[in-house]
This record gives structure tokens, sequence and C-alpha cells, in this order.
């Protein structure tokens, strides 16, 4: 995918105030109007320019492109990692997919359903604030206890003069135990300030959990490679095995092969109906010395063993 560099297609610098972005755009949208313009590449010069304008024209949208922009290189596919938009504070947004023709495949990676349209309006002086929603990671070890936990926010704000900064706020929030990848905390009063005497909207935060070096999960269930030497699992043996939520004895049955997998029923994330734990064997070798090598001679004289017997070669 093409890297847009929407404040090239707009010919404004990366610093321009947000009254010289508007500017930009009106000349812009005149001279490329498919109604006057005689270019035969109007139209699309046209759309281009108004897909820029829909994010240099948002703080939020225009922080994140910021950011997003600053990690690609000249020359390079651009793929935005997964997690561009953690930490990011965004006000509720529709949904208008009449609008969607007019956005490039770049935009959509980006904003997705969130970037058509803007927030509720409100007509009246009395009126509750917008809902505002971000991304935060958690650690695996946290779902399993509950925590309380400081977490960190940035949202876009207009200066005086028309530029936009980050502005940051840190939030003591509670994570309940035994919450899980993509669910929400709701934070009461927390989004944006009423008009008037509205009552504040409130924020909330998509959970991920934060990627494990031992541990993989999926929903409720974790999952474990454990290392066994092969006389482990040949004649069987109780190991200590680590979990989450603590070291557990484990009993391997005589016999285990390479990839068995032992059930730790109600070892997974925490819940009315907790997951369960998949510890799965990983038979590893001995580092080879003169010892293990003459054990291995053994083995092959007195061992009618074929691993390759049911394999037509």
């Amino acid at each position: 995918m093409d890297f847009k560099d929407y404040y090239a297609i707009m010919g404004v610098s990366r610093d321009a105030a947000q009254d010289e972005i508007k500017r930009s755009y009106r000349k812009l949208a005149r001279k490329y109007h498919p109604d006057v313009s005689d270019d035969p590449e109007a139209e699309d010069r046209f759309k281009e320019v108004g897909e820029a304008y829909e994010v240099l024209k948002d703080p939020e949208k225009r922080a994140a492109y910021d950011q997003l922009g600053a990690q690609w290189q000249s020359g390079q596919d651009f793929r935005p990692p997964p997690d561009w938009d953690q930490g990011f504070e965004f006000r509720d947004a529709g949904h208008h997919q009449a609008d969607a023709e007019q956005f490039s495949d770049f935009f959509e990676s980006l904003f997705g359903a969130r970037g058509r349209g803007g927030g509720r309006t409100h007509h009246q002086f009395r009126a509750r604030g917008e809902d505002h929603h971000a991304k935060v990671s958690v650690e695996l070890e946290d779902s399993y206890t509950g925590a309380q936990r400081a977490i960190t926010l940035r949202a876009p704000e207009l200066t005086e003069d028309g530029h936009v900064i980050l502005r940051e706020r840190t939030l003591n929030v509670r994570v309940p135990k035994g919450i899980r990848s993509g669910q929400k905390i709701r934070l009461a009063g927390q989004g944006g300030p009423g008009l008037g005497d509205g009552e504040s909207g409130d924020l909330y935060l998509q959970v991920e959990l934060n990627p494990h070096g031992l541990y993989r999960v999926d929903e409720r269930d974790v999952y474990l490679d454990l290392p066994v030497a092969p006389w482990e699992a040949a004649l069987g043996a109780t190991v200590k095995s680590p979990t989450p939520s603590g070291p557990v004895d484990l009993r391997i049955p005589p016999n285990s092969n390479q990839g068995s997998k032992l059930r730790l029923k109600g070892k997974g994330i925490p819940g009315k109906k907790p997951g369960d734990m998949y510890v799965v064997l990983k038979v590893t070798l001995p580092p080879s010395s003169e010892d293990s090598r003459a054990l291995y001679e053994q083995m092959q004289e007195h061992m009618a063993f074929n691993p390759r017997a049911n394999m037509e070669i």
C-alpha cells in the first residue's frame, strides 16, 4: 500500500495551522471541482484533496496520522502496525457508509468506519458530552488477578494559534479480574465535557492483552509450550510447570509424544465459566556429549524403532 502524504496533497507544511489548511482546501476544491475544471484528472484530484482534508482538519486524525508518518520511510510499502492507535483518545464518531467511496484503502486502513463522519451534534444548550474511546494494553497476569493501573492517554488539542498538540492525562484504572482482549472498561464522566449544565460523556477503554513470553491466549484458554526431557516423556514424570497464577505440579503420563496436550481445567482466564490451560509438550534433546552419544548408540543397537515406518518412501 502506498503512503499518502496529505500535507503534500494540500500544499501545506507539516506544521501548518488549521486555518491555513482550511484555506488551502477551499482553493484546491474550487480548482479541481469536476463541474468547473477541464482537467481530465480533476475528479480523482478532487477526491484526493477531500480525503486529505478529512484527516488534516480533524485534530484527532491529524495527530494520529502525524505519528504514523514519522514511522514511514520513502520507498517502502506502508503497513500500519496493529497497535498504531494505542493510547490515543478519540471522540465517538458516526459511520456513514454512503461516504465510503471517497476514501482510499490507505485512509480505511488507518481510520476505518470511525474515520467517516463526525461525532454527535448537539442542538440544545444543555447536552451530554461525547463519549471518548481509547485502546490500552494490560498484562495477562492482570486478567488473572485484577489490578489497579495508571494509564496515560494522549488527546489532540488545538492551541490558540490553530496548531495541533498532544495533551496527556493519566488515569488510575481498575482492571477487572477475568478481562479479555477486545473487552471494554467504562469510566463514567471521563469523556468529553457537556454543554451548559450537561453531564460529561464516558470514556471507553478497549483492552488488549500484551503478548507474553511464555503464554498464548485464545479467548479464555491459555496455552504453554513446556520443554520436557525424552525420558520424562517416555517414562512419565511429575514436573513443575509455570502458569499465570503460579507454578503447579504437572504429571506427564508415560509414553507421551511431542505435541501432546495436557489440560489444566479452569486454569485459564477467570470468569463465570473460566477457561482452561493447555500445556503442550515439547520433547527436547540434551546437549551433545560423549555420554549422550554412547547412550544413543546403545538405543540404536537394542531398540527396533523406525520413526518413518508409516511413511511411503
